[in-house]
């Protein structure tokens, strides 16, 4: 490592030791709950993510213990937090690591990019902070605080920015220190060189800072136009019968909240209203199997569910059924199974102030 390099991971280290945030897989070098912190904290904000660490950690104290889990019981665990993958990949994982590796995790870089849903980000973390291994770390916070202090203006989610910011980082870690280094930068982009309103005033590095002595803050780091938004329409079919359960059936398929409880669902182009859905061949194939005799809409003002490639237009009509469905279940059992937040606040809404009536 250069002095400048030097320079700049001794002073990020000594700010982290006085500022970091006390966090519970900061007390630990297990790689199994470090590994679980960064499962959770993927596209998840700490303040969000903590809870859920605690209750994981909490029901599943050993990586054996979230194995003999069910999928069914991690996702339910895991609701709310959204991109379901991250849990789906997590159990799968445990169970590798529980049944296949006798419960040890890898134990360097290379070892641990192997496993599922672990990539170069995670299992940096994970080899930095529990086995000591020189692998630097870059998320979000790192592309800022980098293409910030070095006024890089490459693209950060292009080819060509991935490599570069991976290369740079690299060559700055501290190789005596690797965890602290990669946990001190990621805290210094959270709390210091933050997105909006970073504190250049009071930085350690205000006298050092291309983008600062350039005027280039507020416009880096650079990031290629997203792809296009998708719009769906979702039309959930409530149905209700008269021994009073209801149809909740687990989604197949690969895609969103796969493995996850909903209503029958009936997709469209366009928002469409009551006579188009009647009408709809998907409707019909319903109302033959469950026998609807009525159909009322639950929202008249359409619930917009956003997810990051695609918003949902979402509406719950609620429907009669005069069938006794062997396939449906009782309304309080719904409560018990994993679901997308749409679905949850649906639930939490129309069932229990149901109950109230």
């Amino acid at each position: 490592m250069s002095k400048s390099n030097s320079f700049f991971s001794k002073k990020l280290i000594s700010w982290y030791l006085t500022h970091k945030r006390d966090l519970p897989w900061r007390r630990t070098q297990l790689p199994y709950h470090v590994w679980l912190s960064e499962i959770i904290l993927q596209q998840t904000r700490v303040d969000q993510g903590l809870p859920y660490y605690k209750a994981f950690v909490s029901k599943y104290p050993l990586i054996k213990d979230l194995a003999d889990a069910t999928e069914e019981e991690v996702l339910k665990l895991w609701q709310g937090l959204g991109y379901y993958s991250r849990a789906r990949n997590l159990y799968s994982t445990a169970k590798f690591i529980a049944n296949e590796l006798n419960g040890e995790f890898p134990s360097s870089y290379q070892g641990l990019t192997k496993l599922k849903g672990v990539g170069d980000y995670t299992a940096s973390a994970i080899a930095s902070i529990c086995f000591n291994e020189a692998s630097a770390v870059v998320d979000g916070n790192v592309y800022r605080v980098l293409s910030r202090y070095y006024g890089i203006e490459t693209p950060i989610n292009s080819s060509h920015g991935i490599k570069e910011f991976k290369k740079m980082a690299q060559t700055l870690i501290d190789k005596n220190n690797p965890g602290d280094h990669n946990q001190a930068i990621m805290e210094f982009g959270a709390l210091h060189c933050k997105p909006k309103n970073p504190e250049c005033h009071s930085c350690i590095f205000n006298n050092s800072c291309v983008s600062l002595q350039k005027g280039m803050i507020a416009r880096l780091p650079v990031k290629l136009k997203k792809t296009k938004i998708k719009k769906v329409y979702f039309n959930y079919i409530v149905i209700l019968t008269e021994d009073g359960k209801t149809i909740f059936q687990k989604r197949t398929g690969k895609g969103i909240w796969e493995n996850l409880y909903q209503f029958p669902l009936i997709e469209s182009a366009q928002n469409i209203n009551k006579d188009e859905l009647l009408k709809s061949k998907e409707f019909s194939e319903l109302s033959a199997i469950y026998g609807i005799s009525s159909l009322v809409l639950y929202n008249e003002k359409i619930k917009i569910h956003k997810l990051s490639h695609r918003h949902i237009y979402a509406r719950f009509w609620i429907a009669e059924s005069s069938i006794i469905s062997d396939t449906a279940v009782l309304v309080p059992q719904i409560f018990n199974y994993p679901a997308s937040n749409l679905i949850d606040t649906f639930i939490n809404a129309f069932f229990k102030k149901k109950k109230q009536h």
